[in-house]
């Protein structure tokens, strides 16, 4: 791809991707809600934009060949980010004819009315979201990790349709990679799976995945 739209590139997980995507070949546009923030994008390779998910983002996704949403309202607003947000960012993919898009979702979206209490509208959120994709007609690949911790990335996880919530966690920075591999890999093109650490690489994982 040659320019890629990352939605939340300042989050814990977008920053990763814009640092990964930012040292290759293709273009990483960093989109940002706030110019305070437009330093740092550039300084990790990224070529920043400003736009709000709550408000208009058509411009954000002009010239772009693909989406990596990795956005997050952390709790503040799930309708408002994690479920119009991206349905917002959706239409407005289609509209500019960007097919490519990979979402950041979570695991437990599948179920969402089985999972904790405090975590049961932002499930709720993406599992809707979730769907909107997929009945986009975009090129989708939905990423479900579990628990997301700091500790610097392997390289290794393991992936499959649905795995045990409690049963580990995952490095931020391995998500990112995770999302970045997805992008151009055929083989998890319209895959929904869930991802925690493991043994496999990433690529390999995601293999298993498209082939199974």
């Amino acid at each position: 791809m040659n320019r890629v739209l990352i939605a939340g590139a300042h989050g814990g997980v977008g920053k990763h991707v814009t640092d990964l995507l930012g040292d290759g070949e293709g273009t990483a546009r960093s989109m940002v809600r706030d110019e305070s923030q437009v330093d740092e994008m550039e300084s990790l390779g990224g070529e920043p934009v400003v736009a709000d998910l709550t408000e208009d983002v058509t411009h954000a996704v002009e010239g772009c060949d693909a989406v990596v949403f990795a956005a997050g309202s952390g709790g503040d607003d799930v309708y408002g980010v994690d479920r119009d947000g991206a349905i917002d960012l959706i239409d407005a993919a289609v509209e500019a004819g960007v097919d490519r898009f990979v979402m950041l979702s979570s695991m437990g979206a599948d179920d969402p009315e089985s999972g904790p209490e405090p975590l049961r509208d932002y499930l709720i959120a993406k599992a809707e979201a979730d769907e909107y994709l997929r009945s986009s007609g975009l090129t989708e690949t939905i990423v479900r990790p579990g628990e997301l911790t700091n500790e610097p990335g392997t390289g290794e996880i393991r992936a499959n349709d649905a795995l045990e919530s409690g049963d580990g966690d995952i490095p931020r920075e391995d998500v990112a990679r995770t999302l970045v591999a997805a992008i151009d890999f055929e083989p998890v093109y319209g895959e929904t799976f869930e991802i925690l650490s493991g043994e496999d690489a990433i690529e390999d994982a995601l293999q298993s995945v498209g082939s199974r």
